[in-house]
Parts: structure tokens; sequence; C-alpha cells
């Protein structure tokens, strides 16, 4: 039931742990749950615990949760500036020009988390070229980002 949630992960290049006998699935969705919660809530709940995300079309779509579990390991990520941040937000693509620091893999293909200055994740996204800092341009390709939410309520 967990693999989903690890190959997801591990695309990120690192690995977390999560007790399988602690994560339910409802419909597609998949909740981490502790043991106090578990007891509490009936088999059809919609909510509970620790949402991590959703099984759609054959992938899976993350939630911030989970992000941030994984932001919390060694995994690939890129931090950028105050510019990017805002652009990022707002659902654009990150250029390598305002991108202040890589950690991880920088290989094309990879998923890497785009964090602010202060290392809050603010989403994730596929690096389309080798992220060298030679060469000015496009590098990483907005996936999900923290402004869909509002983007969404149009």
């Amino acid at each position: 039931m967990i693999k989903p949630i690890n190959d997801f992960v591990s695309r990120f290049g690192t690995k977390i742990r999560l007790d399988e006998t602690s994560i339910v699935k409802r419909q597609d969705r998949f909740f981490l749950l502790d043991e106090k919660v578990k007891r509490l809530t009936s088999k059809d709940f919609y909510y509970a615990g620790v949402y991590l995300g959703e099984a759609k079309d054959g992938g899976f779509f993350p939630s911030f949760n989970l992000l941030n579990m994984i932001a919390q390991k060694k995994a690939n990520r890129i931090n950028v500036e105050k510019k990017a941040e805002w652009l990022f937000i707002c659902g654009r693509d990150v250029f390598e020009e305002g991108i202040t620091k890589v950690t991880g893999s920088t290989k094309k293909g990879d998923y890497v988390l785009v964090l602010n200055s202060y290392g809050e994740c603010l989403g994730f996204g596929k690096i389309l070229r080798s992220l060298d800092g030679k060469r000015k341009g496009l590098a990483v390709e907005n996936i999900l980002d923290v402004g869909d939410f509002l983007r969404r309520e149009r």
C-alpha cells in the first residue's frame, strides 16, 4: 500500500520512513494516522490524521504535508531568491538566474523541491536541464506550488 508514496519520494533522491501500519488508504487518498486517531475513525471517514496525497491516473499527487516531510530529509532541492519565489508561487517555472543554492541531484528529469530563502517548501518541480550554474534560462518546470490553492478558487 505504501509503494506509490515511496516511489514518489524516491524521485527526490531520498527516503522517508513511514510505518505502513499507520497508513490508511480511503478511495485513492492516503492518510497517516496514529493508533489513537485510528481507533476513533469510522471506516468511511473523509479526512483524518495527516493527509499524504492521492493516487491519480497511475501517478501520485502529493500533499504539502508530504512535501514538508521530504524537505526535512537530505533531498534534491533548490533555494530561490525573492523574485523567483513570487513567480514560482504564481505558477511560473524557475530560471537558473533565480536559484541561489542547489542541494542533491542536478540531473535533467529529476524532481526537486523548491524552497524560499527561509527554507520553507514552496512546492516542487522537474529539472529541465543540468543545473550547473553556467547557463542562463529555464531550469525547473513548476509541477505544484502553494499558490495552486488560490488559483483554483477562480
